[in-house]
């Protein structure tokens, strides 16, 4: 997870170009600016204009519906569709590799198992083989439960995954290994180019080509997609690694392709690195792997040591030999307990790992818990079935009660909380909780195919009985953790006390509004909060700009005076402290720290900061603040970061501005010394309001990057790492990826 900052070429749109390249999830101004005129209406309305899709045409037609969206989100859903599938063969105990080959340079996505293989014999109702009705057909599958149901539990339920996947790609090619016999068949949109073929399966090499098994390989179909839609290795790498943890028994094999250095390579953006095997004997492909395993789990050194050497008492010859062919191997033993690990790695843990597993009635918890003293807010992750639930669920609400409930009672028989005073609340006790609760569910109710939210009322009770009969048993077993437990939560409601009067300001000036907005604040006419949008700069200069070259309609602007407060390393009493920090709150009606948004009164938040280190900085400082005040302005689409140019280019009496110092040896490659002059904008304040309102404020020609959250563990753990106090791993970060920049690309 992860919130998307600047790519690396930022480029400035032209109105039509805007619409045409920008996708949803990357750009404002792809909504803001010309749109095609609506259709004339049809006078008639009769049965010939209700139409009737058949096959597969719904997919293609609304493919929002089934994958959520033609970005980059959508693209990854379709590998997820694919690998869930794959996951379910191991869930069910019939796999135990998985393998995931992502080549870049083509677009092919390859993912195989080792399990069952889909049936391939003729189906009754379609009349054609099993492989094909799965791949055709919607609702169509052996998940939908029931005692003809292939799965006991499966993150499948719709009947729908590996069809729409089909629909969406513009080749799909299937093979499948079942009864010492190959099956072969290929698709184009959806559509068979051929009959099912049938061959004698070639002997296993390697462990690489199983005897059973599927093997999905698609290209999507760019007519479907959003042009600058592409493939991201580490948020799929992400995903990979949490069905390794979730599955502690199965080895998941990831491979990049990318053309660049050899046949593939392995990196990662989270302040863990990756190395792979070139052509090496076993023994250093298992070496290599185990330190990639330990690697991808990233934060302290002890910690990835302690990893490796854990991955390496488990890891395969046969698994160690792939490895020296490229695979980043991804196997985790130790499961749920490696995991809150893992979330916690850059951390300070109270105590090791609460781990357990309870079945009841059909129904499977397991849970981790371990919390930190260094840590103010909860991670608490979900899964049912393998499927990463992220906006919670049912399973969510039941750990949470239950976990709210057992410390209250083990803190009264404490004394900690004594007779007459109120409970502790949940968020009091959650603090610097990291946590993962995974259930398996046999008839799962998720919101839409995409599965975002478990809805089952009884998983709620089934979990909350679990949790709270197992950590109350961990807990009493070890007092002293327990007695830790109790006084950071004492702790936290005593910060959150003393934070109380200083909130007391925000709720007063929220009252009236108008009269207590910040005294810099340039506001805007318009009162509408979808049309409006706010502009926070760095400092008088920029901001007078900003101020004189804005639509005052709809367009307002907040100056802020240096570099704001670290809210990264500052409790919640210091933060409402803060003045800047103060005007912030009062001026975008952010409202109180984790209260929903009903108060805000921009639909755009747009960071505007200068071209530079501390540009960059101040930049980073306000994401941090806003991620860890109010989330939902990330969730909800709320958050940009505007593109100013870096150069004025002049040719004659013809301008041009570049984005970037590749954009701008491009546009002077064929020019002669001496017949244009370039100008370095260093700031914002550089620029006359014509300008800056030409290149970065105007809806029509300007460039936004939309920032979003891919996974929130991921991106809670980047801040913490770019703006805690543990300087270890920040240096390691630094290390790592301080190869990649020349010299004189830094701004020092």
């Amino acid at each position: 997870m992860m919130a998307r900052g600047e790519p690396q070429q930022a480029r400035r749109l032209s109105a039509a170009a805007a619409a045409a390249s920008r996708s949803p999830a990357a750009s404002a101004a792809a909504a803001e600016v010309a749109e095609p005129a609506a259709a004339e209406p049809s006078t008639s309305y009769g049965a010939q204009q209700i139409q009737v899709l058949q096959g597969l045409e719904p997919v293609r037609k609304r493919p929002g519906m089934y994958i959520g969206s033609t970005g980059q989100r959508g693209l990854h859903h379709l590998v997820y569709e694919i690998l869930d599938n794959s996951i379910d063969e191991v869930q069910a105990g019939f796999a135990t590799e998985v393998y995931v080959e992502l080549d870049l340079t083509t677009g092919w996505v390859t993912i195989s198992d080792n399990g069952r293989g889909i049936p391939t014999d003729i189906h009754p109702a379609t009349g054609k083989s099993a492989l094909e009705t799965v791949l055709t057909v919607l609702h169509a599958g052996g998940k939908f439960g029931g005692d003809s149901s292939g799965y006991a539990v499966s993150g499948g339920l719709h009947g729908v995954g590996v069809s729409v996947v089909n629909a969406l790609s513009n080749n799909l090619e299937v093979t499948v290994w079942r009864g010492s016999k190959q099956f072969t068949q290929s698709f184009s949109r959806g559509v068979a180019q051929g009959p099912l073929l049938e061959a004698p399966a070639a002997p296993a090499a390697h462990g690489r080509q199983p005897r059973t098994g599927t093997q999905v390989r698609f290209i999507y179909d760019d007519t479907i997609f959003s042009k600058t839609a592409t493939f991201d290795p580490d948020t799929i790498r992400s995903r990979l690694r949490e069905l390794a943890f979730l599955n502690s028994r199965a080895t998941i094999f990831f491979r990049v392709v990318d053309g660049k250095a050899g046949k593939a390579s392995s990196s990662s953006s989270n302040g863990s690195s990756s190395s792979s095997g070139s052509g090496k004997a076993a023994a250093v492909g298992k070496a290599a792997a185990v330190g990639k395993a330990a690697a991808a789990a990233g934060g302290k050194t002890a910690a990835a040591a302690a990893l490796a050497a854990e991955a390496a008492a488990t890891l395969s010859p046969a698994a160690a030999e792939v490895a020296a062919e490229g695979w980043e191997v991804l196997h985790f033993a130790g499961g749920l307990a490696e995991y809150v690990r893992y979330l916690n790695r850059d951390k300070t843990p109270i105590h090791d790992p609460i781990c357990f597993s309870k079945q009841v009635n059909g129904y499977t918890v397991e849970v981790a818990l371990q919390w930190c003293s260094d840590a103010f807010s909860d991670t608490i992750i979900g899964f049912v079935n393998s499927i990463k639930t992220v906006d919670g669920g049912t399973h969510i609400d039941g750990a949470k009660a239950a976990l709210t409930r057992t410390v209250n009672s083990m803190a009264r028989k404490q004394k900690v909380i004594k007779e007459g005073e109120a409970n502790l609340a949940g968020d009091y006790i959650r603090e610097g909780l990291g946590a993962v609760v995974s259930v398996k569910v046999p008839n799962p109710e998720f919101e839409g195919q995409t599965k975002t939210r478990l809805g089952n009322p009884e998983v709620r009770k089934v979990v909350e009985n679990a949790v709270g009969s197992e950590a109350t048993e961990a807990l009493e077993m070890d007092p002293a953790t327990l007695n830790t437990i109790l006084a950071k939560a004492m702790q936290a409601f005593k910060a959150a006390e003393a934070a109380k009067k200083a909130r007391e300001l925000v709720r007063r000036k929220s009252v009236l509004v108008k009269s207590t907005l910040p005294g810099k604040l340039a506001d805007c006419a318009s009162t509408s909060r979808d049309e409006c949008e706010i502009f926070l700069v760095e400092g008088d200069s920029a901001g007078g700009s900003t101020k004189q070259a804005r639509d005052r309609r709809y367009q307002a602007v907040l100056p802020l005076r240096g570099k704001i407060l670290n809210v990264e390393r500052q409790d919640d009493a210091k933060l409402y402290k803060s003045s800047e920090i103060s005007n912030l709150i009062v001026g975008l009606g952010l409202g109180l720290k984790g209260e929903e948004l009903g108060a805000l009164r921009y639909g755009k938040v747009i960071i505007l900061t200068d071209a530079d280190v501390d540009g960059a900085h101040i930049r980073t400082l306000l994401l941090t603040f806003l991620f860890r005040y109010q989330r939902q302005l990330f969730e909800k689409g709320h958050v940009y970061v505007g593109v100013p140019p870096l150069y004025k280019l002049e040719v004659g009496r013809k301008a041009q501005y570049c984005y970037t110092e590749a954009e701008l040896k491009a546009a002077t490659a064929q020019l002669a010394p001496g017949s244009y002059h370039v100008q370095r904008f260093k700031g914002l304040g550089e620029m006359m309001p014509e300008q800056l309102w030409e290149t970065t404020l105007n809806p029509a020609t300007r460039t936004l990057r939309k920032l979003t959250i891919e996974d929130a563990a991921e991106a809670s753990h980047m801040f913490a790492l770019l703006m805690g106090d543990k300087v270890g791993p920040r240096r390691e970060l630094i290390e790592r990826h301080g190869s990649r920049l020349a010299l004189e690309e830094l701004d020092i």
